[in-house]
């Protein structure tokens, strides 16, 4: 069975799912290692692995290192092509549909699509939605592209219906690495109920209590990152994991 199926499945036991995002461009690879393994034994359902902006060059060790300690999927998330790495499960393919930015449209997923296919990677083909959080983040700066407005679940909703109609298995709605406020309930709510493939809410979400909200508001996966790049204990990791499992 493939990630994706597996994961599908455990939604049908859980209101929804955890996800850890570890950024191999800020700890060395065997802390972040040992922060996955914490995060598979507080509960969470999956490691994500990728960066904005990748400076240093140890990606395809340190995600080679995460992968040796956890039995849990380790999905990629890559902001471009650089981060297609062998020992991963599986890559979320992304495309940043909110943007017009014809590189992160395309352009990055024409040379990384022979890489997923070497590697034999399982591709999750994934609309990213960038959407307005209060500041300028990572994502949008490097991908120079304008995010969603927060208060225009309308746009949302149609990009997501596009995704969706486009044969993507996922939506992620993106409020950016560092971000000042996570992505709106009401807009969360809004694509849920448009679209019929799972909804994915991540940046900005600092406590178990908003994760669990995030959840009632329709997204069947939370994903925390940024959050326990400044520490976290094991204990606050199963906090999330059960916010996002019982929603």
């Amino acid at each position: 069975m493939g990630v994706f199926s597996k994961l599908t499945e455990e939604l049908k036991k859980k209101r929804g799912l955890f996800f850890l995002l570890l950024d191999p461009d800020r700890k060395p690879a065997g802390e972040l290692a040992e922060q996955a393994q914490a995060a598979e034994k507080a509960g969470a359902d999956a490691v994500l692995a990728g960066s904005s902006m990748l400076v240093n060059s140890q990606f395809d060790e340190a995600t080679a290192a995460i992968k040796e300690k956890i039995s849990i999927p380790l999905i990629l998330f890559p902001g471009n092509s650089n981060q297609i790495a062998p020992k991963a499960d599986a890559v979320l393919f992304l495309s940043l549909l909110s943007g017009r930015n014809p590189d992160f449209l395309i352009g990055e997923q024409v040379k990384g699509a022979p890489l997923v296919k070497k590697y034999g990677l399982e591709p999750i083909p994934t609309g990213y939605l960038l959407i307005e959080s209060g500041k300028t983040t990572s994502i949008e700066y490097v991908s120079d592209t304008r995010p969603i407005p927060r208060e225009k679940p309308d746009i949302a909703c149609s990009h997501a219906l596009a995704a969706e109609y486009f044969g993507m298995k996922l939506i992620y709605l993106e409020a950016g690495s560092g971000s000042a406020t996570s992505v709106p309930d009401e807009l969360i709510s809004a694509v849920a109920r448009f679209v019929s493939i799972p909804v994915v809410a991540g940046g900005g979400i600092k406590t178990p209590k908003e994760a669990a909200q995030k959840i009632r508001s329709g997204a069947k996966v939370v994903v925390v990152g940024n959050h326990f790049e400044r520490g976290g204990s094991a204990q606050l990791l199963a906090e999330f994991a059960s916010a996002c499992h019982q929603g």
